[in-house]
Formats: structure tokens, C-alpha cells, sequence
């Protein structure tokens, strides 16, 4: 990396977020990108009404003018006077969302709407877990360090059973989430089933910022992975292990099991490598085509990279790692990625509910479809059972190798 590289990344409080911020507006001022936190739409209307609000939507922002080869209008007056409850209305959208066949438009609830926000932002109220439904148990999956939930000492693996004394069993984890979180400085009281004796845990909740990039340095290769691009700080947690890693000689970019998020994060991290050209083409309605060309950032990394993919990873991890694949500026190593080409937008809609529909598909900057094929890596490595058992990381191990030789290479 060239010094001015160095010098960019250590004053991160001043050019480097000024140029994340105005690219990052610059790249979402484009209308097929819009997807970022909306404001919550409190008019309220019957569901009757709803359900034809998103009927109209679909029809005028649909991407595929074709609605999976159907006549659209047949939706129109199927459900007339039946939609009484909201959970008729959820049917009825979720039912004629279906009939789209795509599997990434959805009906967002207004519990669903205010989660995907919260995403977004990556500030909650709450405690500090991660939860997962386990055959029918609530468990904490992950536990964020300096929360409240570490200080109270709450471990992985617990299953919570109760929420403020009301058991947990048959919610689902959004009535459950909801039930953790709260306004801040309040408490709430969890029991907790830890190796078959019970807790009771009274915890206090704090505003949390979840971080999607984390660092670290091996001798003269540095680490960082992105575990989401759904954040809006993403971009500059993301030059913040840049400078982490300044004085490495190589880099890994673990983009393993990132299922995606917003894709003027995938851009701008990609604009750091990629200074001239077209970064992904996105294709709209009736066929318009978009392409997002790289800005001059003034950086200019050097560095060999080995990006880490598998398939799980998709949408905006498969924007980057196809970009930077397709300019050679990285070697991709693990498994095929998920094959996810289509970009979603959230569109805030009344009773505080909203739609995430697909209005684009995109293509690599080589002009590569990726939708249900994949990026295939330059270096497949699968893991063996034996690998698993052992928790042996062989795509990681293999990577780090593979960069000692390039590394090697360079200094020649």
C-alpha cells in the first residue's frame, strides 16, 4: 500500500468518511438503489385497502413487466370485501406475492418492517443477543461483547424460556425479540434454561450498536471480515480495518456466509480497490441499464487479496467479490457463492407495514448474470467432515498460504 494510502486511512475522521459519505449519497441517488432506512408510514386504512395499495405498487415497480407471465390485473378484485384482519391481509399479499415466484419479495409486517430498519440503522434498544429458534426453542446464538447481556453473564447456548414472566414457548422470535427489547435504561427479566437449571437473569437494556466488519493482523497478513452490508456503517467500520491492517503486506476479505444487505455498501467498498470502470450494471424495468462506474478515490491498495466466499455468500457479497474477481483485483477462494442477481428496495407502506420488492436484476462488470449460478472461485476448497470435527478452517489455512506466495512474488 502507497503511503498516501496510509496517510488517507489514519485521519478516518476526516477525508476518508468525507469521501464514504458523498459516495455513498452519490451511488443511492440512483433511483434503482434506493434501499436505506424508511420512515415508518403510520396512516392507517383497512386492510381491504392495503392489501390493493400493495397490489398497485407491484404493478408499477415490479421489475419483470411480465409478473412471472401472467395478467396481472387477475389479482386486482380477487380477495373484493373478503380482507377483514390483518392476518387476512398478510395471506392475501403474501399469496400474490408468490405468484411472482421470486423469492425475495416479501411482505414485511410492521414488526418485520421496524426489525429490517433496525438492521439497517444497527442501533437497537435491548440487551445484546442474538437468538435463534431451535426446534421450537428460543437460544441465544451470540452474545455482543461489552452489553449488558455479557455483563449479566448471559452465555450461548442458554434457552430463554420466559420474558418478563410470560413463557416463550410457541412465539415466534420477532414476538420474542420484541419482548427483550424495551426503552432504554429499563429492565427486563429473563429465565433462562442453562444445562437443564434454571436462571433468572434481570437485565438492564442499552442502546446497542451492532459492528458487521471486525479485524485482525497474522505477521504480514491482514483480516477482515464482513459479516453484513445491511448497516450504514458499514463503510466506514470498513475503512477503520483498513487502517487496522495498514501495515500488512496482503489481505483477506472473509466474505463467507454474508447473505448480502445494501448494495451502495458492496459498491463503495469495491470503488476502494477498483478506481476506473464499471463496478455492476443494474438492469431495471423493460430492460434499462444502469452502470455504476468507479469514482477516483485516490486510494490505491496494492496489496494481493484472497477473498473467502461460500454459499452462503450472496447479493451485495457476490457484487463485490464479482467485481474485484472480474478486474483481477482479488483471488477468490472457497466454494461456489449462493447465485443471488437481484436488487430489492424497501418501500415503506400504510398500518406501519412494507413491501421488499425486486426492482432490478444486475451484472457483473464483465456482463456475467449471476442469478442462480453463482461465482464460481478461482480456488475451490471444501471442507471434509474430518475438517469439521477437528474445527479446522482449511479455506482460511489455504488462503493464508496462498497469499504467502504472492506476498513472496511481490518482493521480487
Amino acid at each position: 500500500m502507497k503511503r498516501r494510502v496510509k496517510a488517507l486511512v489514519l485521519c478516518l475522521g476526516f477525508t476518508a468518511i468525507l469521501f464514504a459519505i458523498n459516495t455513498v449519497y452519490h451511488y443511492t441517488k440512483n433511483p434503482l438503489l434506493e434501499n436505506d432506512v424508511q420512515s415508518v408510514n403510520t396512516q392507517k386504512i383497512s386492510y381491504q385497502k392495503l392489501y390493493e395499495k400493495n397490489w398497485q405498487t407491484i404493478k408499477n415497480e415490479y421489475y419483470d413487466p411480465t409478473f412471472n407471465h401472467q395478467h396481472w390485473s387477475r389479482w386486482r378484485n380477487k380477495y373484493q370485501n373478503k380482507i377483514k384482519t390483518k392476518e387476512d391481509a398478510k395471506v392475501a399479499i403474501e399469496t400474490m406475492l408468490a405468484s411472482l415466484d421470486d423469492p425475495y419479495s416479501r411482505y414485511l409486517t410492521s414488526e418485520e418492517f421496524a426489525q429490517q430498519n433496525t438492521s439497517i440503522t444497527s442501533k437497537i434498544s435491548g440487551i445484546g443477543v442474538s437468538i435463534a429458534n431451535d426446534s421450537g426453542k428460543i437460544r441465544v446464538v451470540n452474545v455482543i461483547e461489552s452489553t449488558p447481556a455479557q455483563f449479566a453473564d448471559v452465555k450461548v447456548g442458554d434457552i430463554i424460556i420466559a420474558v418478563n414472566g410470560k413463557k416463550v414457548s410457541g412465539l415466534s422470535l420477532a414476538e420474542v425479540s420484541n419482548l427483550v427489547k424495551g426503552p432504554i435504561n429499563t429492565f427486563v427479566n429473563l429465565d433462562i434454561l442453562r444445562e437443564n437449571e434454571k436462571i433468572t437473569k434481570n437485565i438492564i437494556r442499552k442502546e446497542i450498536t451492532v459492528k458487521t466488519v471486525k479485524s485482525t493482523n497474522d505477521k504480514n497478513i491482514g483480516y477482515i471480515q464482513i459479516g453484513s452490508f445491511i448497516s450504514k456503517s458499514t463503510p466506514n467500520e470498513f475503512l477503520e480495518a483498513l487502517e487496522n491492517t495498514s501495515k500488512s503486506k496482503g489481505l483477506i476479505i472473509d466474505l463467507r456466509g454474508n447473505t448480502g444487505g445494501l448494495l451502495a455498501n458492496a459498491i463503495f467498498i469495491a470503488n476502494l480497490f477498483i478506481n476506473k470502470g464499471n463496478l455492476v450494471s443494474i438492469v431495471g424495468r423493460n430492460g434499462y441499464k444502469y452502470n455504476i462506474e468507479a469514482q477516483d478515490t485516490n486510494v490505491h491498495i496494492d496489496k494481493p487479496i484472497i477473498i473467502l466466499v461460500d454459499g452462503a455468500s450472496a447479493s451485495a457479497s457476490e457484487i463485490l467479490s464479482g467485481a474485484m474477481k472480474d478486474y483481477n483485483r482479488a483471488k477468490l477462494v472457497g466454494t461456489k457463492t449462493y447465485g443471488k442477481g437481484m436488487v430489492q428496495k424497501i418501500i415503506s407502506m400504510p398500518n406501519e407495514t412494507g413491501l421488499n420488492l425486486t426492482i432490478a436484476r444486475y451484472l457483473t462488470p464483465s456482463g456475467n448474470d449471476i442469478n442462480k449460478r453463482g461465482i464460481t472461485p478461482n480456488v475451490e476448497v471444501k471442507f471434509t467432515k474430518k475438517d469439521v470435527e477437528q474445527k479446522r478452517d482449511v479455506q482460511l489455512e489455504y488462503a493464508k498460504n496462498m497469499l504467502k506466495d504472492m506476498i513472496a512474488k511481490n518482493n521480487l
